[in-house]
């Protein structure tokens, strides 16, 4: 009886995904949710620069978000692994909905950009508890042939959200402001969710042991909380670090994340600042990257078992560096438009790529902590990354800082060609989850001789 109202292991049988109604629920719930935060993604930023005209407010937007992003990446997955993952989305949601639907009226009162850094870094801290049990549901959904179909089809869901998002968020700001438009969004929150009220999660599995819930360290009062704090981290990091592809994906994807981060705002301020281009052209310029998105959500199941991981990874790395080259040396608004289109691809393949990769070589009591320790490690460079990116473009010019981000994408793509994730094809089968534990058995999980970049999410 007890098992009935946990969630389903990966184990477990589950219907054919275009049978699977549990998985239709959570994945057509959430494609609202994505179209609003595809306005946000658009919106914060306009709103910041239509108040202070500057790219380096700008850029603080998105150090603060990267940055409390990385703080609560450090608990997100303690959370998740021991949470029940649908109240969880759902207080996250409600939270969300709460805060952006409060901007309009405190911006009714003059701008205050810093309610708007303490606003971005709360609904932050919601967005990664949320975007973690979001992730690690799927292999509880879903059989593990799958996946990547699963993974594939919720990309598509942002890719609605990138097409018809920006250009919401374009009309909107331009018509009623930039305030008006995380209103907006705030509201598809509230959708999300209702609609998760019919998503069947129960709470996560007991956790016993190393792995698991527990006392951590046998500790009380300060000692035994920095013990769970130490294995909130430590447990999923040990994994990575002991997969012989999980851990070079790991240290690539930081250096590429350094770049990623700052890419939009390169994007904006291009577009709005150097061309002088409107609100409404830029929401229309983001929303062709979309169709990148879209055509990644087709075809990444079908790539990835044509060429196998390492392949799709390495080149959707050296698509996003050509991207981000063009873009910033174009003066050609559909030429930057197309362009945006394939970093969006590059984006979507490998955040595909990663997210299947993760999800087949971990234990699923584990998935929780590993996938907020991936995050955590390879955000970490992000809001440093996207402060000297637009620090630099704000001195020099969007257009050299672009092109060395482009070069600097091309040599992460050669450096993979020299680990194991030149060959690889898939992760194999998950480790035990005794073997993931800390201690020295973590370093060298079973499994790992066998076997994560977004756009609005990270994977």
């Amino acid at each position: 009886m007890a098992s009935a109202s946990r969630t389903p292991l990966p184990q477990d049988p589950a219907p054919p995904l275009r049978r699977n109604r549990s998985f239709t629920v959570f994945w057509l719930g959430q494609a609202l949710s994505v179209l609003g935060g595809s306005i946000t993604y658009l919106a914060l930023p306009l709103l910041v620069l239509d108040a202070t005209g500057s790219i380096v407010r700008m850029g603080l937007l998105t150090v603060v978000m990267g940055a409390t992003g990385i703080v609560t990446g450090l608990f997100a997955g303690y959370v998740v692994d021991r949470t029940d993952r649908r109240r969880l989305m759902v207080a996250c949601d409600l939270g969300r909905a709460l805060l952006l639907g409060a901007v309009p009226f405190v911006w009714l009162a003059g701008p205050r950009l810093w309610l708007l850094y303490v606003l971005t870094a709360a609904v932050t801290v919601l967005k990664t508890l949320f975007d973690v049990a979001y992730v690690t549901s799927v292999p509880a959904l879903v059989r593990r042939e799958d996946l990547a179909a699963a993974n594939a089809r919720l990309m598509g869901t942002f890719a609605v959200g990138t097409l018809f998002g920006p250009v919401a968020a374009g009309l909107v700001t331009a018509g009623v402001g930039a305030a008006w438009a995380l209103a907006v969004d705030g509201a598809t929150f509230l959708v999300s969710a209702i609609s998760l009220r019919w998503v069947a999660f129960g709470p996560a599995p007991e956790r016993t042991g190393p792995g698991g819930g527990g006392s951590v360290g046998g500790g009380s009062g300060r000692e035994g909380a920095r013990g769970r704090l130490r294995e909130v981290f430590t447990t999923g990091f040990a994994f990575l670090w002991g997969h012989r592809l999980l851990r070079p994906l790991t240290v690539l994807l930081t250096l590429l994340t350094f770049l990623t981060m700052g890419a939009t705002d390169l994007l904006v301020f291009r577009l709005q600042e150097d061309l002088g281009r409107d609100a409404a052209v830029v929401g229309l310029v983001v929303a062709v990257s979309g169709l990148g998105v879209v055509a990644a959500s087709a075809c990444a199941a079908r790539l990835q078992r044509a060429f196998g991981f390492g392949p799709c990874w390495l080149g959707a790395v050296a698509l996003i560096g050509a991207a981000v080259a063009v873009t910033g040396t174009s003066a050609s608004v559909p030429v930057i438009a197309a362009a945006a289109a394939v970093f969006m691809f590059g984006m979507t393949l490998g955040g595909v790529s990663s997210m299947t990769l993760r999800q087949e070589v971990t234990p699923e009591p584990l998935l929780g902590r590993v996938t907020s320790a991936f995050w955590t490690v390879h955000n970490a460079a992000g809001p440093i990354g996207a402060a000297v990116l637009t620090l630099c473009a704000g001195r020099w010019g969007v257009t050299p800082v672009s092109l060395a981000g482009g070069v600097f994408c091309l040599l992460i793509a050669a450096t993979g060609l020299l680990t194991p994730l030149r060959s690889a094809r898939s992760g194999g089968p998950p480790a035990p989850p005794a073997a993931a534990g800390p201690g020295p058995g973590a370093a060298r999980p079973a499994g790992a001789d066998t076997g994560g970049v977004g756009g609005a999410k990270q994977t």
